[in-house]
């Protein structure tokens, strides 16, 4: 196994990652910033307010972006198993 295979793992591996989680820490990042905004202009400090609406915003986004989720990281595991013995020797 080459170094630039080794890298080349890695690289796969983050970008997917990334592609995976990027969705629902997108949705947590906007809906945050839009209850920090509310609470900002009406002078709420409820601390639950913060939490709850980020909670359900991303278990929605996880039923939306779950079947896109999985089909990722399947093919991933996929090309994994499919060159496992490439990676072996």
């Amino acid at each position: 196994m080459t170094q630039e295979m080794v890298i080349s793992i890695a690289e796969t591996a983050i970008f997917t990652v990334l592609i995976v989680s990027g969705p629902l820490l997108l949705v947590a990042l906007i809906s945050g910033l839009a209850v920090s905004i509310f609470q900002a202009t009406t002078s709420i400090q409820e601390q639950t307010l913060a939490f709850v609406p980020k909670i359900v915003a991303v278990l929605v986004s996880i039923i939306l972006f779950g079947p896109f989720m999985i089909s990722r990281m399947t093919d991933y595991f996929h090309s994994i198993l499919n060159n496992l013995v490439r990676y072996i020797g």
